[in-house]
């Protein structure tokens, strides 16, 4: 069978749909996959390393409506060209609305794949929901990233016949041994880690990933283990409101930011590290529906403290893996992050339980079977 996988977010773009699409098409038989994507300036260079197609096009027209119309016409160009059985559809809204018109006219199926927030987006009006409703239960399955996701969707769309989670995993390189320590030791050295307690965070900087919480919580962890350092990968919406509170706090030479960064610079820095925090919650808008990272920090032996919301629980073991508290109960949650700082032992059980179980469970070789 013959798939094209039409995304908005792929790589050398940064995030984590980007890095869930480039994965799928990577575990997937390169002679049957041809992907979609969005044009980007280091495109060419990025594709040419990769077996299968990529075509990169722009999805929507400027001044005719419905925009997307653009979209549906380059697929339905591609269907043919590449003589495609099935789409594989991320981001349901607008794109659903293309792959609903390949099928209708053309005969050709589709997979809608859900990541959480599009959920949340597609039914915040009556008549989206609707549509919403409609794409899901013409589509040939739904995939969802965590059984939490997929009681969410359950409770939107009745009688949906295929629902199958597909958890996300960490990339291959993840799993490899350091096989640089010279390089790793020479940024321990750069970013003046000898001798701290390291704890990291990798996320994008914005609503319901917790930075201002653990910056509060900072001047109490830093009371107990002063030879902390925090280092944040990861940039956003709200990245100039998480520095200024880092100045307001005096903790400007705790935190180092960093950045945002490809997955392949990311396991040589969490190998820096000693824990991994993220303290995910709910907002208004989105409540975390998995947390790819906290398997990437578990691969690397990293014991975890997440926040308790969502999908979360599927992907870190309250106690065994890590520790899942209640952001909100401020007490609680600097207590399990100091005792795994300060108990050794305790962060080194936790972390070895997580990497085991990622390495057993959550491949993306394995994963990609629940699609056949």
């Amino acid at each position: 069978m013959k798939r094209l996988i039409v995304t908005l977010e792929y790589p050398p773009q940064i995030g984590g749909i980007a890095g869930y699409t480039y994965n799928l098409a990577k575990h997937l038989p390169a002679e049957e996959t041809v992907v979609y994507a969005l044009p980007d300036k280091q495109a060419k260079e990025f594709d040419a390393q990769n077996a299968w197609p990529t075509y990169r096009l722009r999805p929507y027209w400027s001044f005719i409506w419905p925009h997307w119309l653009r979209l549906f016409f380059q697929l339905s160009a591609l269907v043919s060209a590449e003589k495609i059985d099935m789409l594989y559809v991320n981001h349901v809204l607008p794109v659903g609305y293309a792959a609903y018109l390949i099928k209708k006219f053309k005969k050709i199926p589709y997979t809608l794949f859900l990541h959480g927030t599009d959920i949340a987006m597609a039914t915040s009006t009556p008549s989206k929901r609707k549509k919403f409703i409609q794409l899901c239960l013409s589509a040939s399955a739904v995939v969802v990233n965590s059984e939490f996701l997929k009681n969410k969707l359950l409770s939107v769309v009745e009688n949906l016949a295929d629902v199958r989670v597909l958890y996300p995993c960490p990339s291959d390189n993840f799993f490899d041994q350091v096989k640089n320590q010279a390089q790793v030791d020479l940024l321990r050295s750069q970013l003046a880690l000898s001798g701290k307690r390291v704890i990291i965070t990798v996320a994008r900087v914005a609503e319901g990933k917790g930075y201002p919480h653990l910056v509060r919580f900072m001047p109490e962890i830093l009371n107990k283990v002063p030879n902390t350092v925090w280092l944040i990968v990861g940039d956003g919406p709200k990245m100039n409101e998480v520095m200024a509170l880092v100045q307001k706090n005096n903790l400007q030479n705790v935190v180092r930011f960093l950045g945002s960064m490809a997955p392949a610079e990311l396991p040589k820095y969490y190998h820096l590290a000693d824990l991994f925090v993220l303290l995910t919650h709910k907002d208004d808008t989105h409540e975390e529906g998995w947390g790819t990272v906290f398997l990437e920090a578990a691969a690397c032996g990293l014991p975890v403290v997440a926040g308790r919301v969502g999908g979360v629980e599927e992907a870190v073991l309250d106690g065994k893996t890590g520790m899942v508290v209640d952001i909100f109960q401020e007490k609680d949650a600097i207590e399990s992050i100091v005792k795994l700082l300060m108990d050794k032992e305790l962060a080194h059980t936790l972390g070895t339980a997580g990497q085991t179980r990622v390495r057993d469970s959550f491949r993306w070789n394995k994963e990609v079977l629940k699609l056949s």
